[in-house]
């Protein structure tokens, strides 16, 4: 199984960008669909885009469509989430995942890694 830790989070203003990184220990790193969710305070933990292991198919919530980018390194053990004109309501903690299968929902997960703070300044 592998372990997961994230990098790249801080403070930006609105209209800025930040790139994120998830790093991933293990050789089965490429065997797993890679998550991101975020969530904010006092608030559930939402879905922001997901790629598949192998053939790197992406899917976003609405919410980040046009303006984050996932992608993933296999040769590096590394997905990345590139976010771009970012939002004030983008502030959140913001958490990779691992699942067996590509999945907009974050009970398939089952390897998360400890989370970024983000922090979206207006």
């Amino acid at each position: 199984q592998v372990q997961l830790v994230e990098s790249g989070g801080g403070l930006v203003q609105a209209g800025g960008s930040l790139r994120l990184s998830c790093a991933a220990s293990g050789r089965a790193f490429s065997r797993y669909a890679m998550g991101w969710f975020r969530q904010a305070p006092g608030k559930e933990r939402d879905f922001v885009t997901s790629i598949t292991a192998t053939t790197g198919r992406t899917f976003y919530a609405d919410a980040v469509k046009g303006r984050f980018t996932i992608s993933r390194d296999n040769a590096k053990n590394t997905v990345y989430l590139q976010m771009n004109s970012l939002k004030p309501e983008d502030t959140a903690v913001y958490y990779c995942a691992a699942s067996p299968s590509v999945s907009t929902d974050y009970a398939t997960y089952n390897v998360w890694g400890q989370g970024t703070q983000v922090t979206v300044s207006s």
